[in-house]
């Protein structure tokens, strides 16, 4: 195990070619990351936590019931003993000869089943009540994060000239942000035990801007407030368009590429963490553009009805929910034989229901 930690924790691999371990050792003078510290990450996400359990309960939820937001979710299904077991058991999603199948064996109308499938998948997802909390709690956070950061960030040098970043450097700064859970958590740890902390703060004050929008957004998406939800999704592209296309390649990118080359020179984590960092860059573009594509389908639908863009048929991105504009009334106990409304009618079922056309609350 010794030989093990001493082959991951190897200085050539860390750190720059003068810097050794021994030099990240907090001084009477300085002051740097040190790897323990990471184990105070667990008592204090299980208090976050227990924050945000208290702010949901007796600050989200009563705001919510202000804004008349109602705490029932989708209407459930019908209890059906077969249906159930496919459901939970071989699909969610039957295709049309398993939905033929069911069509015989219940005496239902593919329709129905059809309808069926849907309410129950929408049983699983969370009120519009509950989302409205969960939003008003990261909007409230990432305000608080970014407002933190942004006071703290404007008081140091390397807010300014990103050059400071890799002066009286016992070792590099360099954020490690890959905005995706796993991933985000295992490169902030790198990033604080590797100390590139300096330019770690930049990126993450950078994204957090652009997360307090989209959840106002949703906010008030889910209190049905239209104009003040077009208007900040608008915001929230602009800002992240030019964020994340813009700023952060040109003012981040710039500097752990091409200013710490020049000053604390390359060394493998260095190559590592600039690879992560264009990785995100390319999630940024990826990102940019489903958002640029659900802005335009936003647009187009407001040709002949509102402009939503928090309201689309199968948004891309994950982070936008959608509401349901489903037909959900109850299914009827008998199988109708009328071609009108079988599914399985002349035109093969090709009705907008078995052709893969998703429904407007389905990722």
């Amino acid at each position: 195990m010794a030989g093990i930690l001493a082959w991951f924790w190897n200085e050539r691999f860390w750190l720059p070619h003068n810097v050794t371990w021994a030099d990240l050792k907090n001084t009477d003078e300085a002051t740097f990351p040190q790897a323990e510290d990471l184990y105070l990450a667990c008592p204090l996400a299980f208090c976050i936590f227990m924050i945000r359990l208290v702010f949901e309960r007796f600050i989200a939820r009563p705001c919510a019931m202000g804004l008349k937001i109602q705490a029932n979710g989708p209407q459930k299904a019908q209890p059906n003993a077969i249906l159930e077991k496919v459901f939970t058991a071989i699909t969610k999603h039957p295709d049309e000869k398993r939905l033929e199948g069911l069509s015989k064996q219940l005496d239902w109308d593919v329709r129905t089943i059809q309808r069926w499938f849907r309410q129950r998948r929408n049983q699983e997802k969370p009120s519009t009540l509950a989302r409205f909390c969960e939003s008003m709690w990261r909007f409230t956070f990432y305000l608080y994060i970014f407002t933190y950061g942004v006071r703290f960030l404007k008081k140091t040098p390397w807010l300014w000239n990103t050059k400071e970043c890799w002066y009286n450097y016992p070792y590099q700064d360099f954020l490690i942000m890959f905005l995706h859970h796993v991933a985000t958590i295992s490169l902030i740890i790198f990033s604080y035990v590797n100390n590139m902390a300096r330019v770690g703060t930049l990126v993450m004050c950078l994204h957090d801007a652009a997360d307090v929008l989209i959840e106002a957004a949703k906010m008030a998406n889910y209190a049905k407030c239209q104009i003040l939800c077009n208007l900040l999704f608008a915001m929230f592209a602009i800002l992240f368009i030019s964020s994340r296309l813009g700023v952060y390649p040109v003012w981040i990118l710039n500097t752990t590429l091409f200013e710490s080359w020049e000053i604390v020179g390359p060394y493998p984590s260095w190559w590592v963490f600039n690879l992560l960092l264009i990785l995100l860059q390319l999630l940024h573009s990826f990102w940019s553009y489903l958002i640029v594509k659900t802005a335009c389908r936003a647009i187009s639908k407001g040709k002949v009805g509102k402009w939503n863009p928090l309201h689309v048929s199968k948004d891309d991105r994950s982070d936008i929910e959608s509401s349901s504009d489903e037909d959900d009334s109850p299914p009827p106990a008998q199988k109708h034989h009328s071609s009108a409304t079988n599914g399985t009618n002349k035109n093969h079922g090709t009705n907008g229901y078995l052709t893969g056309v998703p429904y407007p609350d389905e990722h």
